[in-house]
């Protein structure tokens, strides 16, 4: 059996572990490694899409090849493009502020709790030293 303070410590680590599992669960759902890579996919394909429109822009004016596009559907298309990934950036920032609000609260909550628990031992410690046994070491 063990010592009653190495169960405590022990339930303490296992509530960490359970813990920091959780936040790297979070943190994969907002942005971990397995959206980074999903974010570099989308990056390329809106700069390839970009460059493609320009080169195409590119040919018809510098070098009049007929290309089978009207002369202001690749502008069109590209501001379309640049403001769906200004959308798309403002969305994936959003997810970071709320995650990052919800850190701080987790740990404003964790410190009030400790706060909390503090003043109860104080109290515990004036009453036993108001009655004038002196507190446990």
């Amino acid at each position: 059996m063990l010592h009653p303070d190495i169960e405590t410590l022990q339930k303490e680590l296992d509530s960490f572990r359970a813990e920091k599992e959780r936040v790297r669960t979070l943190i994969g759902q907002i942005g971990g490694k397995k959206s980074s890579n999903k974010d570099a996919v989308v990056n390329m394909t809106f700069l390839v899409l970009i460059v493609v429109l320009f080169v195409l822009d590119v040919l018809r004016h510098l070098f009049h090849i007929d290309v089978p596009l009207p002369p202001l559907f690749s502008i069109e298309v590209g501001i379309l493009l640049v403001s769906v990934k200004i959308i798309w950036m403002i969305h994936k920032q959003q997810k970071v502020e709320h995650f990052q609000f919800w850190i701080l609260n987790s740990i404003e909550f964790m410190l009030s709790d400790i706060s909390k628990r503090l003043w109860q031992l104080e109290d515990r410690i004036t009453d036993q030293q108001k009655g004038g046994s002196s507190p446990k070491e």
